[in-house]
């Protein structure tokens, strides 16, 4: 057999790989990552694990072309960050702002400068920390009924610390990133394609031949030229490092009030984290209600920058 034959045919059908919540295959130069970690698809170690480990083997594998990430849980593409692991975090000393991005944002940086084009099926809940990731990625595909984002983290006590407060003002403007942030509620597909957030909100049942052929087509073209597109258009915005380290600064602080952690921990016995809670994850976060010691103008709130 030919070198080229060879090297055809492993393009053409590669032996799936399981990391630990993650599926990878790899087809005619598109690798398909489904998630699945149920109940909720929440960001848990083994989840952050295997997200951080997808970029370097698929830009280590030449016969991929195109990476789409899925979910095996048609209601949940990705929840959010387990909140109980972000309650578990260690708080001692005072924040300082760092110099290098590092965890969640370096993770997030990779799926948006790496040299593959990244694409979410979104088709399901995602929030928090899920949200995020896709808004790292270069495209976005929901369905108008059944895709939802909600990032809850400022019902809780907390801001979108993972990419979440820099990445929405590009994708939908300052003031819908404000009301996405700052109300903490369901937006449904149909509005986040409207505002720029989804690429397309397709009707049901179409998302997933849609987003197949699109990334065949982009896979059949000459990976050199698509790359290197790739990162022309990445060079149309800022880089994004400086306000990124000023998220994480700002997320650290958040976790030193006794607020968040009250709300946070409020949030799980509302039903946070369950399958019926995060089916309705913004009424919850509305439901939270105001934070009694910020009323006041003396509690830990009021000194929030």
């Amino acid at each position: 057999m030919s070198e080229d034959a060879r090297s055809e045919r492993s393009r053409g059908a590669g032996e799936p790989h399981r990391f630990s919540v993650v599926d990878l295959t790899v087809r005619n130069g598109v690798a398909v990552a489904e998630i699945d970690n149920p109940p909720i698809n929440l960001i848990t170690p083994e989840l952050f694990g295997d997200l951080r480990a997808l970029p370097d083997r698929v830009e280590n594998d030449d016969d991929v072309r195109v990476l789409v990430l899925r979910s095996a849980n048609p209601q949940f593409f990705i929840a959010h960050y387990d909140v109980e692991q972000i309650l578990a975090a260690p708080i001692d000393g005072t924040p300082r702002r760092g110099t290098e991005l590092r965890g969640f944002h370096r993770m997030c940086e990779r799926y948006r400068t790496m040299a593959v084009p990244t694409i979410c099926e979104i088709d399901g809940r995602v929030g928090g920390g899920g949200g995020e990731l896709a808004a790292s990625c270069d495209m976005r595909f929901g369905t108008v009924a059944g895709t939802v984002l909600c990032q809850m983290e400022v019902p809780i006590g907390i801001l979108p610390g993972g990419t979440g407060t820099q990445r929405l003002p590009h994708l939908v403007g300052l003031g819908r990133a404000m009301e996405i942030v700052l109300a903490g509620d369901d937006i449904d597909g149909a509005t986040l394609a409207q505002w720029g957030w989804l690429n397309r909100a397709l009707p049901a049942g179409e998302l997933r031949a849609f987003v197949d052929d699109l990334a065949a087509r982009i896979a059949g073209f000459p990976p050199e030229a698509v790359a290197r597109a790739k990162a022309s258009v990445l060079a149309a915005t800022a880089d994004p490092t400086d306000g990124l380290l000023t998220e994480a600064f700002l997320f650290q602080e958040t976790l030193r009030f006794p607020s968040a952690h009250q709300r946070m921990r409020a949030f799980l016995a509302a039903g946070g984290q369950t399958v019926e809670g995060e089916l309705r994850v913004g009424a919850i976060a509305g439901e939270l209600g105001p934070d009694p010691e910020s009323d006041s103008g003396t509690g830990p709130g009021a000194a929030a920058p």
